[in-house]
């Protein structure tokens, strides 16, 4: 089914619709900032300690559900709209750029400026798919995103300073261009989802696209939050829920041992460790800093902490609702095989 809906009754006001988004948008923005202060106050209405481990899995269940609900509401919607105004054609031209690897560059640049987790990140890549960008610039933003932002940097940069932050950023940045690029040259579109693949063989013809007017284009937006909203809301649930039971019971004395060690085996040991758990920037920041005192390396430190934010299985258990098994695979290779050579050039650098 297309996305892109005709109907615009004379009775309806474009202004009216106009206004009414932009009251919405307010409430968003008031609802999204109170997030943590409800997620808190949900936990201390349970007998639990919030500081348990049974009390913070929770916190962080009650915080993260909401805020990536809401990002995938607001970022489906606003990307159907915007898709009304770019047939999928003239944006994937756009994006892929004459020269290889110019979107690649821009994906992962708008990447290192907007704050998001794994999961966060999922819903703005889903978007820019079902908009017809290129898919190897997708997952140039998607890796990049959650790996290589503001707040990983200052966080890093204030925990082993200034050169170390340098290099970690030239490294992320690095390979979310070049593992983006690489997933671009394989040629994988057909790899997507069905439902993803269908979306984009409907989509509007160029003169279609202009000729759409306003109201119809929020139609279009609101048709493609029903549509994807959907198909993905339940195994956002899923995936963080299973995050959430990891982030309270982190095995820090397991993963000292691990990453204390100076054998071959511990860095894809420390990626293997880190796969299967989920938090931010922020959150993963203050358990290398734990690892680093207990004696971790630094280049297996990094790994660990490059696979929480950027491999996550919460991250990979919502995008298999977007990608088949096979693309999930291959991302998860591209992107491993980059993290454990950062792992490895860390530890004989530092």
């Amino acid at each position: 089914m297309s996305l892109i809906s005709h109907e615009n009754p004379p009775r309806e006001n474009p202004w009216l619709w106009s206004l009414a988004l932009a009251a919405g948008l307010v409430g968003w923005v008031a609802l999204y900032r109170e997030l943590p202060a409800l997620s808190a106050a949900l936990v201390r209405l349970t007998p639990l300690d919030p500081a348990s481990p049974a009390g913070s899995a929770l916190a962080f269940f009650f915080y993260d559900v909401p805020k990536v609900l809401m990002l995938l509401g607001l970022i489906v919607f606003a990307m159907g709209v915007l898709r009304s105004f770019f047939a999928p054609e003239r944006t994937r031209a756009l994006l892929a750029g004459r020269r290889a690897g110019v979107g690649n560059v821009l994906a992962a640049l708008l990447g290192v400026v907007t704050p998001f987790c794994s999961c966060s990140a999922v819903p703005l890549f889903i978007g820019l798919v079902s908009a017809g960008v290129p898919l190897g610039v997708t997952f140039s933003f998607l890796i990049a995103a959650p790996m290589v932002n503001e707040v990983a940097l200052v966080l890093l940069f204030g925990l082993v300073g200034w050169q170390v932050a340098a290099v970690y950023f030239g490294f992320g940045l690095g390979l979310a261009m070049v593992a983006g690029w690489v997933i671009g040259r394989l040629g994988l579109e057909g790899w997507l989802q069905p439902w993803v693949r269908d979306l984009l063989a409907t989509a509007p013809a160029e003169a279609e696209v202009a000729a759409m007017p306003l109201v119809a284009r929020y139609r279009a937006g609101l048709t493609a939050l029903g549509e994807i909203f959907g198909r993905v809301w339940i195994w956002v649930i899923l995936g963080i829920a299973m995050g959430a039971l990891i982030h309270g019971y982190v095995p820090e004395g397991l993963m000292v041992r691990i990453m204390g060690a100076e054998a071959w085996w511990s860095v894809p040991a420390a990626v293997a460790l880190g796969i299967p758990m989920y938090t931010n920037a922020a959150g993963v920041i203050p358990i290398v800093e734990a690892l680093l005192g207990k004696g971790a390396a630094l280049g297996t430190v990094l790994a660990f902490m490059m696979s929480v934010i950027a491999l996550s299985l919460p991250e990979m258990i919502i995008l298999r609702q977007v990608l088949s098994l096979r693309l999930i695979a291959v991302f998860i290779g591209v992107v491993g095989a980059g993290i454990l050579a950062v792992g490895y050039l860390f530890n004989i650098l530092f």
